[in-house]
């Protein structure tokens, strides 16, 4: 078997490089994600590298939103501009 965390940072990394496939995504995640690891697996190991990829994208969303200088590391983010620092 494999690494389920290790295999959702990879999906990640995939799908938020590359428009086309993350729209594939969003249209159809069980087929994309099949697509993606070559292997056919259960339903509920789909489901879950789904739920783990989709919990990611959206983790690091929102971390963006607080990095107002690009470096990665947390700060005020999209506040500062309200909070005028």
């Amino acid at each position: 078997m494999f690494d389920v965390k290790e295999k959702i940072d990879e999906l990640v990394k995939k799908l938020t490089t590359n428009k086309g496939l993350a729209a594939k995504f969003a249209k159809n995640p069980v087929k994309t994600v099949e697509e993606l690891i070559g292997v056919d697996l259960p339903d509920e190991t789909v489901k879950k590298l789904i739920e783990g990829v989709k919990e990611k994208i959206s983790l690091e969303k929102i971390s963006a939103l607080f990095d107002s200088d690009g470096d990665g590391k947390p700060d005020l983010g999209v506040l500062s501009k309200f909070l005028g620092k």
